[in-house]
């Protein structure tokens, strides 16, 4: 009678902290929003800025935030995938793999202003390029790769478990059952690994500041080239993002209204790490189901 007692009541614990934590993040967006509700129009979302003059938008940061998750994303996912598999399928246990394990947890725990300096150091200063989008999504790897590669491994070997021998038994060599099994089945747990990596990319501004710059020109979208500085799409040019943006904003104050455009800013960035885990979520499911026949 005891147990059951002292079940309920943890049970009741744990749906109250459950309840308090979903409570807390509803109310810190709900604010952040509210404050920025007054911004949310399209002459915001498009609008360039206009400098020292009061008004404008954040159209170049907004499409820098997304070109910079882009790329950081095309660069993250293949290396932290590629290392889970192998930390997963391949690593032999040994001083070899315990070195990689070292090195991961090492880099996990860096803190974003380090990778920044390192940045600086190596992505605009040694190579040369200076304050460019590409040193900024190589920057936000570096943040993003242990995380990436411990999820992808976590998952691997969970649904390995389970589909791996029954895979191998059917006569599929070891390479088709990791990419036509293991990994599809891994999918939704791989996907909340890139979730997590977006949302480091949107919200991360000590790594860009040293990396991608702090200017936004206006952009030309009819002039595409991936090298190109004048191009919106070039890898080579300086890109503020949405998350420096609000940074500069709330500590420089260029502008008379820069508290109303920080607030319009900051709702935007809420909206768009919720949309993006929204839609996410569903195509990740559409993968595992097509891959799973569900």
């Amino acid at each position: 009678m005891k147990a059951k007692i002292y079940d309920k009541i943890a049970t009741a614990i744990l749906y109250l902290i459950s309840f308090l934590v979903v409570l807390l993040l509803a109310v810190f967006m709900g604010y952040i929003i509210y404050k920025g509700r007054d911004s949310l129009n399209l002459s915001f979302l498009f609008g360039n800025p206009k400098g020292t003059e009061a008004g404008g938008g954040i159209g170049p940061q907004l499409f820098n935030s997304f070109y910079m998750l882009i790329v950081s994303l095309i660069i993250t996912v293949p290396l932290g995938l590629g290392a889970g598999i192998y930390l997963s399928e391949y690593a032999k246990e040994g001083k070899l793999l315990n070195i990689i394990r070292l090195c991961i947890e090492t880099m996990a725990s860096l803190p974003s202003i380090v990778v920044g300096l390192f940045g600086l150091l190596v992505f605009v200063t040694a190579t040369g390029w200076g304050y460019t989008l590409l040193s900024g999504a190589l920057a936000i790897t570096v943040l993003n790769l242990p995380a990436m590669t411990r999820v992808s491994e976590s998952a691997i070997k969970a649904s390995s478990a389970k589909v791996k021998e029954a895979s191998l038994g059917l006569g599929a060599t070891r390479w088709q059952t990791i990419h036509r099994v293991i990994v599809p089945s891994a999918m939704p747990q791989i996907l909340t690994g890139i979730i997590l990596a977006s949302g480091r990319i949107f919200g991360e501004a000590a790594a860009l500041l040293y990396t991608a710059g702090m200017s936004a020109p206006i952009l030309k979208y009819s002039n595409v080239s991936l090298v190109g500085k004048a191009s919106p799409f070039s890898l080579f040019r300086p890109a503020e993002t949405l998350a420096v943006y609000i940074w500069k904003l709330n500590s420089e104050g260029m502008v008379p209204d820069a508290g109303k455009i920080a607030n319009g800013a900051s709702a935007v960035l809420i909206i768009m790490v919720l949309l993006f885990n929204f839609f996410a979520r569903i195509i990740g499911n559409r993968i595992f189901k097509a891959y799973s026949g569900k």
